[in-house]
């Protein structure tokens, strides 16, 4: 997968992208992307969506 702090660039390929944690979409050069980092159990966790309405879903 590519590194969750780097910016996604035309040479991300759809086996290491990222997938949207609500539809598992890969994000490719998406421009709508959205990341969510939390901590929780001294662990860190991260979150990918394609756009906001998945975003807010997931929160829901």
């Amino acid at each position: 997968m590519v590194d969750p702090t780097s910016d996604l660039g035309e040479d991300v390929t759809e086996d290491d992208a990222p997938r949207c944690e609500v539809c598992d979409e890969p994000i490719v050069s998406e421009p709508t992307h959205r990341v969510i980092t939390w901590v929780e159990d001294d662990r860190v966790h991260t979150a990918h969506f394609c756009d906001d309405d998945c975003r807010e879903a997931w929160s829901s």
